[in-house]
Parts: C-alpha cells; structure tokens; sequence
C-alpha cells in the first residue's frame, strides 16, 4: 500500500529518461500552497530538454542549463489541496482570496524584483536571477515538487499564482501560459502606425510552425482583426486544426520548398509579402524563409527558438537592410498576461475549438511515451495527468 504521505512524480534523470520516484508530501511554508495538479502540458522547452538541449536564455545574465534530475511540467492547472493563511489572503496575482479547492493555474518563472531587469521590464519576466518551476529547479532538493509531473505541486510564496474563471475545463485552463505568451501580438500593435508599421488591422499575418503555440497566436490573430493568416507547418493534422483556429489559408512544408512557400505568400498578397510574420517553429531552418516572406516594412516576431540549438546565417544586406523590417525578438511572456489570457478563452470558447486543442493525455507511468508522442505530426498539445 502506497504511504498516504508519498506523492509520486515522473523525474526526468537525465536526457532521454525518466523515472516514477516517490517524494514526502511536503508541509507549505508560510506564504507558499500545494496544488493538486489536473494536467500539465507538454512544451518545446520540454522537448529539447529531453533531448540534452538545455541552455536556455543564452548570451544573457540569465543564461542556464536545466539540472538533472528534474521534474518537468511549466504549463499547469490544478486545484488548492493546502494553503497557508497568507497565502489565501495574499498569494493570488490580482488579489483575489484562495481556498482548498479553487481552481488555479500559475506563471512558471519567479523573479527576485530586486536586479535591473526586473526594476525596468514590468510586466515580462526578465529577470538576471529567474528560476522557473519545471525547467531550471531540480527535484534533488527539498520541496522537490516544483514540476506540473507529479502528483502534487509546491507553489512556493514568490510564486505569480491565477485563479481559473470557473466557466473553465482544466482542458482550456492548462492552456492559460500559452495564451499569455500571444501577448506578443498585443507588443506588435504597439508599433501599429499611419505608415502601417507592426500589427495592422486587416493586415496578412503568416504563423510559420502550427503547434500548440503556432495555434494559439492564429486564434489571437483573428481576434485583433487580421485580414488574412496564412499557417505552415509540417504536419496536415495541425495545419487542419489551423483552419478551425481562424487560419484562411495553409501550406505544408512537407511538400513544398522555401521558394514554393515564399512564391505562394507573394501571389496571396498582390507580390509584396506578408505584413506580419510570427516565426513559432522551434528550429533555424524557417528563419530565413520567415524573413524572405516578408514585404519591404513588414515586421516578423521571432518566437519560437527559446533554446539555443545553432546558428542561422543571415544576409544583413539581403535580409535586413534592403528591406526595412522589424526584427522583433521575444524571449518570454508577460507575468501580467495571464488575467487578459484567461478572459479571451472564456470569451471565445464557443469561437475556437480549445478543448480540442489536447489531443493526447497520460499518466505519470507513461511519461516517456507522452514526449514521444507530443513530437509526432498527430498531436497538438499533449499533457500528463498525474492524478487520473
């Protein structure tokens, strides 16, 4: 018989492995709460990191490899199981008082709020001393459970934690970090002018990759008045769900070459190329195609490479200059994103498919087979379920 005190955990030991190991149920210190976790999906970052790809922020005061062992899972909803006084008072991001059994999803990254970034950055999670729950805080030390695979999760008191509208499913609320990551659209608006600079309305948006967070940013594409979005991706499954996410038009990599892609995206817009260009692909290799997609002036965000995996060569000339873009580069999503993230799902539920979104749930035995899964053409966000 299982110790009731025992909470059990998919450990990522090294890359490529994984082991179910049994930790004590912590007791929350003053300010922090334990969250019985629902579901906690899948990411690149998780991909890669199961691969031996762990640098992350590189170049930056930021700069870290994921220790070993480590209990992954930054993308989480769960519900309060135990609480401290304080932190049912105060813990909550916009104020609002928790109770066990509330509904709650949170941001992965915690900041010190003390270093230059996090005096100067409001908002986004930029911080010369972030930690980040599921990425960079092994499970070697106590509380160990700072990872969304496992039974049990401890949130600690410097936590940015959310309560869930209770129109929500876990299957949408799990959902919430990748929603507040389309924040990015919001920065592009920003520098919407009369010279039709940034995120127009009626703009042509070209989404380059169609996974979880590829999708994501059509739907919110098509909420802040695109005229047009074109999605690519490798795989005809994620580019068919791109049609149901708002996507008007989709080409598959696979079967198509750069210059058959970039030709297609100059017929669809009178010869200029797109206004906008969201690169969400998790390799270099579409970088330079994103920007040949371009028309002179576009602007192109550069989201999808978070962990450094190699060198692109670009012509500056070529590139850059002769064609007057924008290169927006954007390392993390806003701390602040998670209420506006929360209220556009509830919003548009009925609009987008988000339950649909998970198409694939395991348990903590089967860890392995979820990551192996989550990088087939067949899935879309693929989670693990360590209570079911």
């Amino acid at each position: 018989m299982q110790d009731s005190t025992a909470v059990r955990a998919a450990v990522l030991t090294g890359p490529g492995t994984y082991e179910v190991q049994q930790f004590e149920r912590p007791v929350p210190v003053e300010g922090a709460l334990l969250m019985q976790v629902e579901m906690s999906g899948i990411c690149g970052t998780d991909k890669h990191t199961y691969q031996g790809e762990t640098k992350q922020y590189a170049g930056t005061p930021a700069e870290c490899d994921t220790p070993f062992p480590i209990i992954q899972g930054h993308e989480n909803v769960g519900i309060v199981s135990e609480i401290t006084r304080s932190a049912a008072e105060g813990l909550e991001f916009y104020g609002r008082p928790l109770k066990v059994g509330d509904r709650i999803t949170m941001c992965p990254d915690i900041v010190c709020g003390h270093c230059y970034e996090c005096r100067h950055v409001m908002g986004y999670v930029w911080c010369e001393n972030s930690e980040c729950y599921g990425n960079s805080l092994t499970s070697a030390q106590w509380p160990h459970l700072l990872g969304g695979w496992s039974e049990q999760m401890y949130l600690r008191p410097d936590t940015f934690v959310y309560k869930v509208p209770s129109s929500l499913s876990p299957r949408v609320a799990v959902l919430a970090e990748l929603m507040a990551c389309t924040a990015s659209l919001d920065k592009l608006k920003e520098f919407s002018s009369m010279s039709h600079e940034g995120f127009n309305s009626g703009d042509t948006v070209v989404v380059v990759g169609s996974g979880p967070l590829g999708l994501l940013h059509i739907a919110k594409a098509d909420m802040m008045g695109a005229g047009q979005i074109i999605a690519t991706d490798l795989s005809e499954t994620r580019l068919s769900f791109a049609k149901q996410m708002g996507a008007d038009v989709t080409i598959n990599a696979a079967t198509t070459s750069p210059e058959e892609r970039v030709d297609l995206v100059r017929s669809l817009t009178r010869g200029r190329g797109a206004d906008v260009v969201l690169h969400m692909a998790d390799r270099q290799s579409s970088f330079i195609e994103g920007i040949e997609m371009l028309k002179r002036g576009g602007m192109m965000l550069e989201m999808g490479v978070f962990t450094d995996t190699g060198e692109a060569s670009i012509n500056v000339h070529r590139h850059i200059t002769s064609k007057n873009i924008r290169l927006i580069g954007l390392t993390n999503h806003p701390s602040t994103g998670y209420g506006p993230a929360l209220a556009l799902m509830e919003r548009y539920a009925d609009r987008y498919p988000l339950e649909d979104m998970v198409s694939h749930e395991f348990g903590l035995d089967e860890a392995d087979l979820a990551m192996r899964t989550s990088m087939s053409p067949e899935s879309l966000k693929v989670v693990i379920t360590p209570n079911a």
